[in-house]
């Protein structure tokens, strides 16, 4: 575990890491490398999030001496809470990272951004402002004419100090004042003219309490708090970008000992995903989901309970590299991390989604087989398993018809197919609902001369999965589509619940699973013989298992089924 499990991927090379390695070779910073990873404790990580995890810690690890820190941005108290700081930990760890004893938070500089802050006033380049939120939208101009001076820009060094002082010491009430960078209302950069670096705020903060009322901004307290843990790169998505000339001109102003260096590279955009927290927020608030770890939602705490593996995101965000190109990518490539992981590793299990009853007719109602069936087809390690052959089986609706064309490689009415790991049986009649027509069994005989055995002579057309219909286990699937009804639900105006997929879900209640699926454990997934590869649920009991499927099986019947 920690970070040097990145080292296990192949070598990845990308502009930032280009960069890095000019920066070590040319002794900046003293030739060091510390990242950091800096979220916000105001909602849960999401696969996006990853690809950051993934940069930061891994291109520590790629370099002798390499470090990254977690460090919670903690200066929106009204948002943040201890749960996220929690979630945000169990994260990190499971895809693999450890920060050692390096974990920070902002709040830890409050007192040392506080007295940074005076510097500035000192400097003449801070000074307190009255004007009303409002005042200051219409004050700050567009992006085609300069911005107009606050009336309380030139005020003395003593006064904004005295001011900023009472400020803290709560005298006034929220909103009332605000400390700003004393920089250009003309720039053209709108980051620069004049930003906020301090509010009045009276919120409990979750780990300092009511000791502050006033809070410095991110843009502010991001670059200081980088330079106080001496970080040498700091890795952000595009959208700092335009906040990068403030970044430095904060660092330029208080030159600190050490000077960080801000680069950015392009978010994730995740077909049928949002990676916007507020819009996650109103997901979960509004019920559209069962909460942050909802299977459906593209949280790591979500894609975990949904059955995704830690080396499968890690290996996703390799695929997907670092760049500045904006792009999305498709939903499919997450899902093919997946099955490339678990192919190799996860044991097969056999379990009837849609049961239809199978009746042995030549086999002893009293009677038990035992068969035997590898757990994993290339892997003996991982040892045997038995099935149970009775004379009441259940298949796959969907592995019946009456009537099919020769595409059709399943059972019919007068045909043969294999069971997996078993016999082959022959349909000798489809039993029927006398009201609703519908088939309710079937009558079949089986070979006992073919267990695992070609017959001779016969063309047998394909091999189903089937379980025994006393010796299986009840239990409930939960099968998943997009989120979504549009590919990118996050370029859309209205409210995000308007957008989500009402088949998002489907819930299978009276599936049929073999005996070993109901004492599994949570751990890595199964390979539900074709049909996919399904987690077990946290919300399962011994007595009624529940799984999540994770990611379906290529399925050559249904390609087939939409070109027709």
């Amino acid at each position: 575990m920690g970070i040097s499990i990145m080292t296990e991927l192949a070598p990845t090379v990308d502009f930032i890491r280009d960069i890095i390695s000019r920066d070590l070779g040319n002794l900046v910073n003293d030739g060091r490398l510390h990242t950091r990873f800096p979220p916000e404790p105001n909602g849960y990580l999401h696969i996006g999030h990853a690809k950051s995890i993934c940069l930061n810690f891994g291109v520590a690890a790629e370099h002798p001496g390499g470090q990254c820190n977690l460090r919670f941005d903690d200066t929106n108290p009204e948002k943040e809470d201890v749960e996220y700081v929690d979630s945000i930990q169990e994260d990190v760890r499971w895809l693999g990272f450890t920060w050692e004893d390096r974990c920070f938070y902002a709040s830890d500089y409050f007192s040392q951004l506080y007295q940074l802050a005076e510097k500035l006033i000192e400097l003449g380049k801070a000074y307190v402002c009255d004007l009303s939120s409002v005042q200051m939208r219409e004050y700050r101009g567009t992006l085609t004419e300069p911005g107009q001076e606050s009336p309380n820009r030139n005020r003395g060094v003593a006064e904004n100090l005295d001011l900023f002082r009472r400020m803290r010491a709560g005298e006034f009430p929220d909103g009332a004042k605000v400390l700003r960078a004393k920089i250009d209302m003309a720039s053209p950069n709108m980051n620069m003219r004049d930003p906020t670096l301090y509010r009045i705020r009276r919120v409990i903060h979750h780990r300092t309490g009511g000791e502050w009322l006033i809070y410095p901004t991110y843009d502010y307290a991001h670059g200081l708090s980088d330079a106080l843990e001496c970080i040498t790169h700091s890795l952000c998505t595009l959208e700092f970008e335009d906040h990068r000339p403030l970044y430095d001109w904060i660092l330029d102003q208080l030159q600190l000992p050490c000077r960080p260096r801000q680069i950015e590279f392009s978010r994730l955009s995740l077909e049928y995903t949002v990676m916007s927290k507020r819009k996650l927020h109103a997901l979960v608030q509004s019920g559209a989901v069962a909460g942050w770890d909802d299977p459906r939602m593209p949280t790591i705490s979500g894609l975990r309970r949904r059955g995704f593996t830690p080396e499968s995101i890690r290996d996703f965000c390799r695929c997907i590299g670092i760049s500045k190109s904006p792009n999305r990518v498709e939903y499919a490539l997450l899902e093919n991390c997946l099955r490339t992981d678990l192919e190799a590793r996860a044991p097969r299990a056999m379990a009837v989604l849609h049961p239809l009853k199978v009746i042995i007719e030549n086999f002893p109602a009293d009677r038990v087989e035992e068969l035997t069936a590898a757990n994993h087809p290339q892997n003996e390690a991982m040892g045997m398993r038995t099935l149970y052959f009775t004379q009441e089986i259940f298949i796959e609706q969907d592995d019946f018809r009456e009537v099919a064309s020769k595409e059709y490689k399943r059972l019919v009415l007068g045909g043969e197919v294999r069971l997996r790991n078993g016999y082959v049986i022959r349909c000798e009649e489809a039993v029927k609902d006398p009201i609703s027509g519908e088939i309710v069994a079937l009558r079949c005989v089986y070979d006992p001369a073919t267990l695992n055995v070609n017959p001779v002579g016969r063309k047998v057309k394909g091999v189903i999965h089937w379980v025994s219909a006393t010796r299986s286990v009840v239990g409930e699937v939960r099968l998943y589509a997009p989120l979504f009804t549009v590919s990118d639900p996050d370029g859309l105006k209205g409210e995000i619940v308007e957008y989500v997929n009402p088949e998002s879900i489907q819930v299978l209640t009276n599936c049929r699973l073999e005996p070993s699926l109901a004492s599994a454990n949570g751990g890595i997934p199964f390979q539900f013989e074709r049909l996919g590869y399904f987690h077990r649920d946290r919300e399962a009991r011994p007595d009624y298992p529940v799984f999540n499927r994770a990611v379906s099986l290529r399925d050559a019947w249904a390609k087939i089924e939409q070109r027709r």
